[in-house]
């Protein structure tokens, strides 16, 4: 299992607007293929900061599978819109659980 961790910016003026885009796009990520989960985290001491956190079966089901897809398009045409800066992603993988 691959964890997408996306670092996302928006206008905090807009985030109501922008929580709402990202639930109605999680029925688009919900039907990509390795998707298996989806959170939308803010972070607390910076309301403009959120983190859109996937759970992918692999990377490829991410940035192959799913960014070559007409679903792409649908989840950037929802979320995209409120972004002030790209998003950084990295994909992470546990390597050990202690608690």
């Amino acid at each position: 299992m691959i964890t997408e961790i996306a670092s996302l910016t928006i206008d905090p003026a807009n985030a109501g607007e922008f929580e709402a885009a990202v639930s109605k796009a999680s029925a688009v990520l919900r039907q990509a293929a390795g998707c298996r989960s989806m959170e939308l985290t803010r972070v607390t001491e910076d309301p403009a900061q959120y983190r859109l956190i996937v759970q992918w079966d692999r990377v490829e089901d991410h940035m192959v599978v799913f960014r070559e897809s007409d679903l792409f398009g649908q989840w950037r045409a929802l979320a995209g819109p409120y972004f002030v800066a790209p998003p950084k992603v990295e994909h992470i993988e546990s390597v050990g659980r202690y608690f």
